[in-house]
């Protein structure tokens, strides 16, 4: 099915049809069409592996197509599209890793991709100075011209990005994932600056797993799934449920779980927990079986909190108890010990050995249990226990020697879960859980943590999509400048009153 909501009479800016593309016996794309007008915005929307990347590959130069695809820019037919040529007619990828460089100033950055093929020549800085104070300036931004990039926000390098891309003459800006990391405000403040570039007649492909920042500021959706060709389809009445269907060709359970009787009696006891600059008086009894949900902005302290219950940092003052008794934790080792296991935030760098294999990362945490009689790694006691948990959390692996980062983010995310529970904790802190991970993936893993609640597992979920926490906790802590704010329980509140607390 294919739904327009442009003109029939109109010369898109991109227009591609029929493209296929396979490495070896894998098929990335088949048979997929994709067009964008001048100045539109639209999302392209799938799960991690259905060929969003491959296709603007293709797009951007750096892939060839199969035979029998056709790609026209303004009308005209394009081929043996090179990365080169792709820059010529103005099409600007800003990958999720931005590949800017961290230890040159912000000028240098937005002139790189103007200067990229030129013959070599001293650099002029008043030249380039001024040309990135220009660009700058079409955005409603001001920078500090002379910074290094790595003094610099992860919301301010994506606006670098961005004018990088505009000092190159772009016409087509492909944006991967460019919310991932950045606060509420910081994401509406960005999409403000889309939509300049949409009214300044530069069109944008919007990439995001945020289906909500989707429907706000893209005109038409195309969706694939698994390589294929869905449909393009108006945002103007479309759902995030809709939308959620049509990328996974399945439905999802998004009821309340609030409101369970099988709740059992506290297992952590926290009591006017401080760390100066950090968090402040901080209070709450977690229960057996129960989902705590820790929402709030980016910057509210929940991260730093986590790290304290985690034995990470020592809080200041106040007190935790664990089934009761005083719990002094003085490193990560001794709330390993004590049965409590947290899944950061920043999977890669922290949740990760991306080089090690998938068995190797599942078997990290609990290597003491898997020596033998002469104090050696036994293969045995290993392939048992990475066994049980890839098969209990359905870990999709062709062999669990392969490194970790061969995985989906999705998987990835299973193996740290995996990691975590070979531990037996007692208590588990999910720290922003489904960062990077699509909305089938997501909907797997909560039903993986809301199975542990039900075996009797205490679970801290803290997210900064308020959604996540309200339909999978029993209880909402809204947390603000370090400090617990208000307490929520789902369905006896709608979901628009906490986000509205949330983001006033």
């Amino acid at each position: 099915m294919r739904t327009e909501s442009a003109p029939n009479d109109r010369t898109p800016l991109l227009s591609i049809g029929n493209v296929s593309k396979r490495f070896g016996g894998v098929q990335a794309l088949k048979s997929v069409s994709f067009e964008i007008d001048p100045g539109e915005v639209v999302c392209l929307a799938g799960e991690n592996g259905c060929g969003k990347s491959t296709l603007i590959k293709i797009v951007s130069g750096v892939h060839a197509p199969e035979p029998g695809a056709t790609l026209r820019f303004d009308g005209e037919p394009v081929t043996g599209l090179t990365p080169a040529a792709a820059r010529a007619f103005g099409i600007q990828v800003i990958w999720q890793d931005l590949a800017l460089f961290a230890h040159m100033s912000v000028a240098e950055n937005i002139a790189f991709e103007a200067n990229l093929g030129g013959r070599p020549r001293l650099v002029d800085r008043t030249t380039m100075h001024h040309r990135a104070s220009e660009i700058l300036g079409r955005l409603g931004v001001e920078l500090d011209l002379d910074q290094p990039l790595h003094r610099l926000s992860i919301a301010q390098r994506q606006i670098v990005a961005i004018a990088r891309a505009l000092v190159a003459d772009a016409r087509l800006v492909f944006m991967d994932e460019p919310t991932a990391s950045l606060t509420r405000a910081e994401t509406d403040a960005l999409l403000g600056i889309v939509r300049r570039l949409s009214h300044a007649g530069i069109a944008v492909v919007f990439v995001s797993h945020r289906l909500a920042e989707v429907l706000a500021v893209c005109s038409r959706v195309t969706v694939l799934r698994d390589g294929e060709y869905v449909g393009t389809f108006p945002t103007e009445g479309m759902t995030q449920s809709r939308l959620t269907e049509l990328m996974t060709g399945g439905t999802f359970d998004e009821s309340v779980h609030a409101g369970r009787t099988d709740i059992g009696a506290p297992v952590l006891d926290v009591d006017g927990l401080s760390r100066a600059g950090e968090y402040e008086d901080i209070s709450f009894e977690l229960h057996r079986g129960e989902i705590l949900g820790i929402t709030g902005r980016l910057g509210a302290g929940r991260t730093e909190l986590a790290l304290s219950l985690f034995g990470m940092t020592r809080p200041d003052a106040g007190r935790i108890h664990l089934d009761g008794r005083p719990l002094g934790l003085r490193s990560n080792r001794d709330a390993i010990a004590s049965g409590i296991a947290y899944v950061s935030e920043d999977r890669l760098a922290l949740g990760l050995i991306q080089q090690q294999s998938i068995a190797s990362n599942i078997a990290v945490t609990v290597i003491d249990r898997l020596l033998d009689g002469l104090r050696l790694l036994s293969p045995a006691k290993t392939r048992a226990v990475v066994g049980e948990w890839v098969q209990r959390l359905a870990v999709k692996a062709g062999d669990t020697d392969d490194p970790v980062s061969t995985l989906s983010g999705g998987n990835q995310q299973r193996v740290v879960l995996a990691k975590w529970l070979a531990t037996n904790p007692r208590v588990l802190i999910l720290d922003s859980p489904t960062v990077g991970v699509d909305v089938g993936a997501r909907a797997g893993i909560f039903a993986i943590v809301r199975e542990l609640a039900a075996q009797g597992m205490a679970i801290v979920l803290i997210s900064d999509e308020t959604p996540e926490v309200y339909y999978n906790a029993e209880r909402v802590l809204h947390m603000r400048d370090g400090r617990l704010v208000e307490a929520f329980v789902p369905g006896e509140v709608p979901l628009a009153r906490i986000e509205e607390a949330v983001h006033e």
